[in-house]
């Protein structure tokens, strides 16, 4: 069937005005999604400086609690400036919480009757440090204990607290559902608009080849050129998309589940630690006379408070450790790639020369002699791919045989291939695959680390388009290979609001 070219032109004037119409209505629908999610981001955001707010004004109450009992035993100045500093603080907190829920009228109730407990809190301590002025404050600081009523205070602000967080929580857990809706929607929408591209250069295509017989051979091989563009985009989007979501991940995990819990442990850790001096010096006052008082379970938990603020701590810092980790990981996955030309046999002999001292000391070697390709790519994250597969390599090394790790490089076509590959300890097949997720580690748990390295270098692997492998066997070494483009052409538009 001929196609004339007055019909030709109908055709595809009319194809192209009914794809850019449908188009047109994708976009303005694309944008009022966007709009949409972006609100509700904005919302959960909000929700989450609330919830911030809230648990530094615990803090704040905790603490000035903390300060008033701790000076009433020990009249130490440091309890005195803390009570200084919480009772000028809390009435700011309070505001910026007031401030913030401005727009919930059910908070604002609620903070109205938070305040009158803060009050009543604050005029508490303020009575107690009024009356240690008296000429025989210990006389009266035991009056205070008697007829103290700071815990039923503490307790109804901790329950007010939790009320006002119970509804935030809620807030966020809706806004938040709002907020999947939303990105839903644009997802969809932005599939039926390549769904909609897809159809009109299917049917552009198809008018052309049969208007043009002499040009099958060129649509062929466009053809072939653009399966190939659309696999590589394809795999591509998938490693990025990937990548994105570990990032988000660790952001959760450290804005929201690990950093706020952990700041509390260690604040009322280090208030524990100071109210224990004076407690262990009471204790030891009664024990010495009055020895009647004392009983085992007494002098059992003095001499084992020390070992559990200490064993708090050391948890505590090991979680600080993981979450600086975390953070560092995801600074990593929003840095901007920066493609320089690398010699990767002065960059790996430079790493070796970093391990030169730990070598001499367990007898191994690392050989990176030979020619190694051309690459660009980025230079900070191919350093510390590298670096973490060869520290890797030599912490785990077989006990007892002669340790050698050797790395290679070779180019197959656009891409450049970097085996590291040593005789060490090996790992199981099962492992070999989960060695590269989030706090998994294999084998023998003999040294220090969190699970984080493989994963590091995953997320930088992908980023910097390559992919990483491990091929081994246990007791007979391993082999990680990492595969990157030739030449680092990043994709990425900037990392996600």
């Amino acid at each position: 069937m001929e196609i004339s070219d007055r019909y030709f032109n109908r055709v595809v004037f009319a194809a192209m005005t009914v794809g850019f119409a449908l188009l047109l209505i994708a976009a303005v629908v694309a944008v009022v999604a966007a709009q949409e999610k972006q609100r509700t981001t904005m919302l959960v955001i909000h929700t989450y400086e609330v919830e911030r707010a809230l648990d530094k004004f615990s803090i704040l109450s905790e603490q000035l609690e903390t300060a008033r009992r701790g000076y009433i035993l020990n009249h130490r100045q440091v309890s005195l400036d803390t009570y200084h500093r919480t009772i000028d603080a809390i009435p700011l907190q309070l505001d910026h919480i007031g401030r913030l829920t401005h727009d919930n009228p059910v908070q604002q109730k609620r903070l109205i009757a938070l305040r009158v407990e803060a009050k009543l809190h604050v005029d508490s301590a303020r009575q107690t440090f009024d009356r240690l002025a008296n000429p025989n404050p210990a006389i009266q600081a035991m009056a205070d204990f008697a007829v103290d009523s700071s815990f039923v205070s503490m307790l109804e602000l901790r329950n007010q607290i939790a009320v006002i967080d119970g509804d935030e929580k809620r807030l966020l857990d809706q806004r938040m559902g709002a907020q999947d809706e939303a990105s839903l929607m644009l997802n969809i929408v932005s599939g039926i608009a390549l769904a909609l591209i897809l159809v009109i250069m299917g049917g552009t295509f198809w008018i052309v080849l049969r208007y043009t017989a002499n040009l099958n051979q060129t649509q062929d091989a466009l053809r072939t050129l653009n399966a190939g563009l659309e696999e590589g985009v394809a795999l591509r989007t998938a490693e990025l998309s990937r990548a994105n979501e570990e990032i988000q991940r660790f952001a959760y995990i450290v804005s929201h589940d690990l950093r706020s819990p952990l700041v509390n442990v260690m604040g009322f850790t280090a208030e524990l630690e100071m109210a224990v001096a004076p407690l262990t010096v009471l204790i030891d006052r009664v024990d010495a006379e009055a020895p009647a008082l004392m009983t085992t379970e007494a002098r059992d938990a003095k001499a084992d408070m020390p070992e559990a603020i200490q064993f708090i701590r050391t948890s505590t810092a090991k979680m600080d450790r993981l979450i600086n980790s975390i953070l560092r990981l995801s600074r990593e996955g929003r840095r901007t790639l920066a493609p320089t030309p690398i010699d990767l046999g002065v960059m790996l002999a430079a790493i070796r020369d970093t391990f030169a001292h730990r070598l001499g000391e367990i007898g191994a070697e690392i050989d990176v002699d030979g020619l190694f390709p051309p690459l660009v790519s980025d230079r900070l994250a191919t350093e510390q791919i590298l670096s973490n597969l060869i520290e890797n390599a030599v912490k785990y090394l077989q006990p007892g045989r002669p340790g050698r790790i050797a790395v290679a490089a070779r180019s197959e076509g656009r891409r450049i291939i970097v085996d590291v590959v040593d005789n060490g300890r090996g790992i199981a097949q099962a492992d070999q695959e989960r060695i590269f997720e989030l706090f998994r580690r294999s084998g023998i748990q003999d040294q220090p680390g969190e699970g984080l390295g493989l994963a590091h270098v995953r997320a930088l692997a992908y980023r910097l388009g390559g992919v990483i492998s491990c091929i081994s066997s246990p007791g007979e070494g391993a082999t990680f290979r990492l595969s990157l483009p030739t030449v680092l052409v990043d994709l990425r538009e900037g990392p996600a609001g």
